[in-house]
């Protein structure tokens, strides 16, 4: 009796089959990105004593574990943060070698002497959600836009960019080296005038 032949399976099929679901999955899977702050850290520096800072020249934002926002010890809403934040860089409070002749704040004697003394204080806690942290960053960062802005639009006058516009266009690598060097020179003195301090303290720990 003859033996009967088993059946063979076919191994290209099963091949086409793997690649097409290999495919699917590669077209059709989400990657999650983590969102961050773009953010260029200084450049390390000999430990010197650091300098005396008044108080009156500290704005102090804080957001606890409940994602609240207090500035300056008060509770405030996270719209008001920017236009508290540019009133303070825009004081120019001070007198003398100290005065702000560009500033066009209140001239507060009790907030900052002017900008290059304001210095930003941020500290959060532990238990902060992260997007919150972001969004507070983020409105930080606006008011020194608002303010560069402004002194960019006042210096450059025949300019058609802002100075956010100016730094994108810097920072594009279709930018010509022409372009980009006349750029620097501008973005450069509009950063002296509003340098960003930011400075954010170590969170809090839960207890």
């Amino acid at each position: 009796m003859a033996r009967r032949k088993s059946p063979e399976v076919n191994a290209g099929s099963m091949a086409d089959i793997a690649f097409l679901l290999l495919i699917f999955f590669l077209v059709t899977t989400t990657i999650e990105t983590d969102s961050g702050i773009n953010r260029k850290l200084p450049p390390m520096e000999d430990q010197i004593d650091p300098p005396i800072i008044r108080q009156k020249n500290i704005f102090t934002v804080v957001v606890n574990k409940n994602n609240q926002l207090l500035v300056e010890e008060e509770l405030t809403d996270i719209k008001d943060l920017r236009n508290l934040a540019v009133d303070f860089l825009d004081n120019g409070g001070g007198s003398g070698e100290e005065a702000c002749e560009y500033c066009q704040g209140n001239n507060d004697p009790r907030s900052s002497d002017n900008p290059d003394k304001a210095i930003i204080s941020l500290k959060n806690d532990r238990e902060t959600e992260y997007k919150v942290y972001i969004a507070v960053q983020n409105e930080l960062v606006a008011a020194y836009n608002v303010l560069r802005n402004r002194e960019f639009s006042r210096l450059y006058p025949n300019e058609t960019l802002t100075y956010v516009e100016a730094d994108l266009r810097f920072t594009d690598p279709r930018t010509s080296a022409d372009e980009k060097a006349s750029l620097k020179e501008k973005l450069d003195v509009v950063k002296a005038l509003y340098p960003q301090k930011l400075s954010e303290a170590e969170p809090s720990k839960v207890n």
